[in-house]
């Protein structure tokens, strides 16, 4: 049901006039009645997003921390959803992130108990948020351990039962399983090579009731830039096939942390190819009646396919990173030119078979999609044109990945062209307040924006320590620091960097350390917020994280966080002038303010920030120290 505006609109005045009055009534007087901070930069941002909703404009919105950018956003978004009947969408960096922004306790929950709204606010996570009861049942069959058992006794009965899905609610969500570790948890979600459509559990899946919850939102959807992309990406192709978009139509974007929408816009448009999958689809469609012809060409296709992956095993470097570079051989390129022409041939065929409707057309249809799919990422891998590729590990299969570098053309086709208000929400957005690196890379040609500091007084409130030291010597500064007892967030720059300095923390010291990826990661967060954790490791916490006052005293920057060493920078590294200066250091310098941003919240909060480089990392301490809040002690 539609819900009333927070305000009264009056025949004198438009909505935009009633908007910008009730912003200043709410941010001026009844928020700071309520204990609010009265922050001039936060009343600034609402109103040039209140401009923007009313030009139906792109802005950067650059607010240093301690604005309030939530609440700056929420205001307007909220208003502006129930004056146009349509749900506004706020887009976090981060899966992770989603919960954090809904928590209790939060800016949203704050404004719904303050000025007594009731907020409908829905989350949309990824596809690999939730259960796949296929890949669960084939799990099931050799786990053993209890967490299996867990996920079992949460599955609605009505899922097995006979009859339709009438009273089933929402089930087999990743934060409905805190124990359960990331590495189990990969057996049994939803993964990229999963065929959905052509699932005969499709309409008792969790997924699907999680997305019919959504839809019916009538304020706020909260999403990942993962999913928003995604949902870009398949959203023509899903229409095609008589499915749902995976998001509804929504009036506004609030992209949080939205220096980050090119890398969420680059993976959005990847393809997985694995050797199983092709010939997994193809048996489904070899039932009696097919054309000889057509059942030859789908033999070709699978010798051609399975050629192509034993080539593809001998090409690849070693390397300990997930993603592994592949050296393309001209025997590989041979062959892939030889699955593209298998494909073509195929689908040719398909047309017969259309015709013909002994392959159901369904199944036909979503082979064809696939195929598609499949042949325009082979035609880009041999073009060895401005793609990048890599082989990894995939739910324990060989999985080439393919992904186009330049998204400019799509993102603006797809998003910025579409006279919907979307508003770049960030602490950092600009190089020196010019914003035209950013535009120009995400294919932006006409912008609003503006820049504020934060208001907080950091001399005051942080003290930072930069410690020059051996790698090894880290582990047992860190140790030293643990033991002092500070509400301690430790960042690593790579999942890898914090295995190894797991490895070497002692057995005592580790009882007392939480680390991303034993359990789902806001449990651990809730657990740390409430104390009953003191000090927690991450890799992924760089951005987002909230946590005020006593909650978070110290943050220590375990390695700086420049970009990993696989093909995905590599070929940025490539196509740059300067790979330092254009790729490494804009990176690491980004990364770096974000994290120390975790710890000054509100103008309540105390503590201090730890930075330790080893005998490389000290080489570039001068290109890092100018954008330190304060001098470091």
């Amino acid at each position: 049901m539609r819900q009333p505006l927070p305000f009264e609109l009056s025949k004198d005045s438009s909505f935009y006039d009633s908007l910008g009055d009730w912003l200043g009534d709410t941010l001026y007087d009844v928020l700071p009645e309520k204990g609010f901070e009265c922050r001039d930069e936060q009343i600034f941002m609402a109103y040039q997003i209140e401009q923007a909703l009313k030009e139906k404009n792109v802005l950067f919105a650059e607010a240093g921390v301690g604005t309030g950018k939530t609440i700056a956003y929420l205001l307007p978004a909220i208003s502006y959803a129930r004056y146009t009947g349509r749900p506004a969408l706020i887009a976090c960096a981060d899966e992770t992130l989603i919960d954090q922004l809904v928590k209790e306790g939060g800016d949203i929950h704050k404004l719904r108990d303050v000025l007594e709204l009731n907020i409908d606010v829905r989350l949309a996570k990824s596809r690999d948020q939730y259960l796949c009861l296929k890949r669960f049942e084939e799990a099931e069959k050799v786990e053993t351990d209890e967490w299996i058992d867990d996920i079992a006794f949460t599955i609605p009965e009505e899922v097995y039962a006979a009859g339709p899905m009438t009273k089933a609610v929402p089930y087999g969500e990743r934060s409905d399983f805190p124990s359960v570790s990331d590495e189990d948890w990969q057996k049994v979600n939803y993964n990229a090579v999963m065929q959905c459509a052509v699932c005969d559990m499709r309409n008792r899946c969790g997924q699907t009731l999680h997305r019919m919850h959504y839809r019916q939102s009538t304020d706020l959807i909260i999403c990942s830039q993962d999913f928003l992309m995604e949902h870009l990406a398949t959203k023509e192709s899903r229409e095609r096939e008589g499915q749902l978009p995976l998001l509804p139509e929504v009036s506004m974007i609030v992209l949080d942390e939205g220096h980050l929408l090119e890398y969420a816009a680059q993976k959005a448009m990847t393809v997985k190819i694995q050797a199983s999958t092709i010939v997994g689809m193809l048996e489904r469609l070899m039932v009696d009646g097919v054309r000889e012809r057509t059942l030859y060409a789908m033999e070709t296709l699978q010798d051609h396919h399975e050629l192509f992956f034993d080539e593809l095993r001998d090409c690849l470097e070693d390397s300990l990173e997930d993603r592994k570079r592949i050296n393309k051989s001209p025997r590989l390129l041979a062959i892939g030119k030889k699955v593209v022409e298998a494909v073509d041939q195929l689908l040719e065929e398909f047309v017969f078979e259309s015709e013909l409707y002994m392959i159901p057309e369904y199944d036909l249809n979503m082979a064809e999609e696939f195929l598609e799919q499949y042949v325009a990422a082979m035609r880009i891998f041999i073009a060895q044109g401005d793609a990048v590729d890599w082989q990894e590990n995939t739910d324990g299969e060989e999985t080439l990945v393919i992904m186009p570098r330049l998204i400019t053309d799509v993102l603006q086709e797809k998003l910025f062209t579409k006279k919907l208000p979307i508003i770049f929400s960030s602490a950092t957005l600009s190089v020196k307040k010019d914003f035209s690196y950013i535009a120009y890379s995400l294919g932006i040609k006409n912008y609003q924006s503006f820049s504020v500091p934060s208001p907080f007084d950091y001399d005051e409130a942080m003290k930072i320590y930069i410690h020059e030291m051996t790698q090894p010597e880290k582990v047992k500064k860190v140790q030293e620091l643990i033991r002092e007892g500070e509400k301690t967030l430790i960042l690593f720059k790579s999942k890898q960097a914090m295995m190894q300095f797991k490895a070497g923390l002692s057995m005592m010291d580790r009882m007392h350390v939480a680390f991303e990826g034993d359990r789902e990661l806001s449990a651990i967060i809730r657990d740390f917020q409430e104390g009953t954790i003191q000090t927690l490791c991450s890799y992924h916490l760089w951005e987002g994280l909230d946590l005020p006052e006593e909650a978070l005293t110290r943050v220590v920057v375990y390695d700086l966080p420049f970009p990993p060493q696989d093909p995905l920078f590599d070929a940025k590294r490539s196509f740059a002038e300067n790979p330092f200066e254009e790729v490494e250091l804009p990176f690491m310098q980004l990364r770096l303010q974000q994290g120390m941003g975790r710890l000054i919240r509100t103008s309540r909060d105390h503590g201090d920030i730890h930075i330790l480089l080893n005998e490389e990392e000290a080489k570039v301490r001068t290109e890092f120290e100018g954008i330190l809040p304060v001098e470091p002690s």
